[in-house]
């Protein structure tokens, strides 16, 4: 389940085919059952925001493998892996957050066109091609730009004022 609901008081529908969530008497999750002993499925999305904050808990997480949607999402690690080093792994779960946000086919498309250009990138190059209609802020903040002449135009009306 989402990591969010740690520690909260879930409600779990066995079905004969998949399994049910429920929180606060709503369904949260629905997924495939699982049959046999060991089997787990690991959804990315519902992690995410914890690796994100605690990007060294990535090297040692037991499901790790579960963390590659695709391919393409296993290539860029390495790819990002080999360019920066350990940095590299902050900047692939920046990603994985980025499509758990957006869109996996979003994130796998730009991760493609990256990787096919075969120069180093970084967690930023990907976002700009995700979001690319994304204010920066400097966009969404104009510059202030007084004008004098209207605090003098204020200071005439003050004078005006007090003669009166």
């Amino acid at each position: 389940v989402p990591s969010r609901l740690i520690g909260e008081k879930v409600i779990v529908r066995l079905h004969p085919t998949e399994v049910e969530v429920i929180y606060k008497g709503k369904p949260v999750e629905r997924f495939p059952r699982l049959q046999g002993r060991g089997a787990h499925r690991i959804d990315f999305r519902h992690i995410i925001h914890s690796l994100v904050r605690k990007p060294g808990a990535f090297d040692g997480y037991r499901y790790r493998e579960e963390l590659f949607p695709t391919l393409t999402f296993r290539q860029a690690f390495d790819a990002l892996k080999d360019s920066q080093g350990e940095r590299g792994h902050v900047d692939y779960l920046q990603i994985l957050n980025l499509a758990a946000k957006t869109m996996v086919i979003d994130v796998e498309t730009a991760l493609e066109a990256l990787l096919e250009a075969g120069q180093p990138f970084r967690f930023s190059d990907v976002e700009a091609l995700v979001t690319p209609d994304k204010p920066r802020i400097e966009e969404l903040v104009a510059p202030l730009q007084p004008e004098p002449a209207i605090y003098d135009s204020l200071l005439e009306e003050e004078e005006v004022h007090h003669v009166g």
